[in-house]
């Protein structure tokens, strides 16, 4: 059996329905109920208490969940905040440290051109002296070793 559907509605606005124009022969009518108004929820028509009592819970649950979503988008932005406050300090700790180390590394490259260098420069020409001295004692003892064995022949003495 093939069904068929009237698809012109027309609106009866007194009793509020919408109903189907006289079927054709053959086909089977529907009465439909649906309100002019865009909500669903009319005040003054009479509606199942259960329902009412379930679309109030579901409501009130939504509403738990959303204020629940906001909240926690709003923790999350202050727990971003402080991250990014805590960020900033640290940032700036290691620029104040940086900034002190580099002045250091001044002062100590400044100190080694005004004060280590030159006491260096001491130091190599005090070494140089003295492998100079090293090098004349160990002449001087070579030539006295000469001398003696000279002496020693001269006078026949060993």
């Amino acid at each position: 059996m093939q069904l068929q559907f009237a698809c012109a509605i027309s609106i009866d606005r007194c009793s509020r329905t919408r109903r189907a124009p006289p079927a054709a022969p053959g086909s089977v009518g529907v009465d439909l109920y649906v309100s002019p108004s865009p909500s669903s929820f009319e005040v003054l028509d009479p509606h199942d208490p259960t329902l009412s009592r379930h679309a109030t819970h579901l409501f009130k649950k939504t509403n738990e969940y959303l204020q629940g979503e906001i909240a926690s988008g709003g923790d999350h932005y202050l727990l971003l905040e402080d991250i990014n406050r805590l960020a900033i300090t640290k940032y700036t700790d290691l620029r104040n440290l940086a900034v002190n180390l580099n002045r250091t590394l001044v002062d100590y490259n400044e100190a080694y051109i005004t004060t280590i260098r030159p006491l260096l420069a001491q130091v190599d020409d005090i070494d140089e002296m003295v492998a100079k001295l090293e090098e004349n004692a160990h002449r001087l003892d070579g030539y006295t070793k000469q001398l003696k064995t000279r002496v020693r022949e001269l006078y026949g003495t060993k």
